[in-house]
């Protein structure tokens, strides 16, 4: 396997059942044995090619596994039916009663929501640091500390995880680095920076079209089986599993996925250059005035750029509100959660994506309620876009 992801996915040729250029869909959810012998095995995890049930895997899912671990140059990997399904089972699976977790405190906000009120129901504790406070996360660290959890590029700040160095923390504490990738798939190889568990949400990026929601974990074959482990495998016994047809679909557009991140890091690389000379205050990774600027470019894929995702704060929620429904109204995007689609998608984080978090803490990360999360789209003609979306700023008076 090589070092660059999209030539590891691009590596993989599966044929389908009759000679198909794209593997057969396993639309079966239970599996039959010509031996009993051989059910048995497979129970027990020793039948290598069997399938069982398709709640512990099937082969639609195994591809997508495979592409996924290949493209995260890890051994191995695991589809949910969620990104939260794929968060959730690793947490639950390193954590117990009395463990303790170390989180970037700028998260997606259901994993935020997890770790903050459902995880305590369990005894499982969370501290949310500055994850780009290398002196906070060690300091956070105790003896019952198992994980520490963060986003390569934070939601929604888009404050950048320094890997290296907390890859370093947690391996001298002797603890687990769990990243979500979910805003740079291709960009940043978390594995290659000393990774231990990688996860994304598929509905993102990776899928790309915005018709289905699932999630992933890679990471060591050791670590995958603990998973799915009949007896005592999150994955598995918290059911979080993918659907075929699903899976099938994902893996057809993850072919696509090198393709796809070069444009929406292009033209977001555009605007953000654009608007920050109109004197917007705008955040984008691939711009000099972000604050780890250098440190992305120590860590990243120079070939797919810095991302599509940037944020512009207009000052208040009011305005940010009335600047994103003209702009839906002239077609320029769609006033939507999510991100990774091929229309720009906006939304006001501190009323939506991050809306778990509470307002109070909100202002202590430095999340304004005057900010919109752009997840800058495919456009052919950028340039056009930004002069229409200019136009819109200046009607509602963002721009003068």
């Amino acid at each position: 396997m090589s070092n660059k992801p999209a030539n590891n996915i691009q590596d993989l040729q599966y044929f389908g059942e009759f000679g198909g250029v794209n593997p057969s869909i396993s639309d079966s959810a239970t599996y039959t044995f010509l031996h009993a012998k051989t059910m048995l095995d497979t129970f027990e995890g020793h039948a290598e090619g069997c399938y069982l049930y398709s709640r512990h895997t099937s082969p639609s899912n195994l591809y997508l596994s495979k592409a996924l671990a290949a493209m995260e140059c890890t051994e191995t990997a695991n589809v949910a039916a969620s990104g939260m399904g794929a968060i959730t089972s690793v947490l639950l699976q390193v954590c117990g009663a009395g463990d303790h977790i170390v989180s970037a405190r700028t998260i997606y906000g259901g994993t935020y929501a997890f770790l903050k009120n459902f995880a305590p129901k369990l005894n499982i504790s969370t501290s949310f640091v500055d994850i780009t406070s290398l002196e906070k996360v060690e300091a956070a660290i105790t003896p019952s500390t198992k994980m520490i959890y963060c986003e390569a590029i934070s939601n929604p700040l888009l404050e950048i995880a320094n890997l290296p160095e907390l890859s370093k923390i947690a391996k001298k504490h002797n603890i687990l680095l769990v990243v979500d990738n979910t805003f740079s798939p291709l960009l940043i190889s978390p594995q290659k920076l000393g990774t231990d568990v990688t996860i994304h949400s598929l509905t993102k990026f990776i899928n790309g079209t915005n018709d289905t929601v699932g999630g992933v974990v890679c990471g060591t074959q050791k670590f995958i089986d603990s998973l799915r482990s009949v007896n005592d495998g999150a994955a598995m016994l918290l059911g979080p599993v993918m659907d075929s047809l699903r899976a099938s679909s994902i893996l057809k557009n993850l072919r696509t996925l090198h393709i796809r991140m070069k444009k929406h890091s292009e033209n977001a690389q555009y605007l953000a250059e654009k608007f920050e000379l109109d004197g917007l205050k705008v955040v984008y990774p691939g711009l000099k005035s972000h604050k780890d600027h250098e440190l992305f470019k120590s860590m990243y894929n120079e070939e797919y750029g810095f991302g599509g995702m940037m944020t512009i704060d207009v000052g208040n929620l009011d305005k940010a509100n009335e600047l994103m429904e003209l702009m839906q109204h002239e077609n320029l995007g769609y006033l939507a959660v999510s991100l990774g689609f091929y229309k720009t998608l906006f939304s006001a984080p501190g009323t939506s994506t991050s809306s778990e978090i509470p307002l109070e803490e909100q202002k202590q990360m430095g999340l304004s309620n005057g900010i919109i999360r752009f997840s800058i789209g495919l456009d052919n003609d950028i340039e056009r876009t930004y002069r229409a979306m200019r136009r819109c700023m200046t009607k509602v008076g963002v721009l003068k």
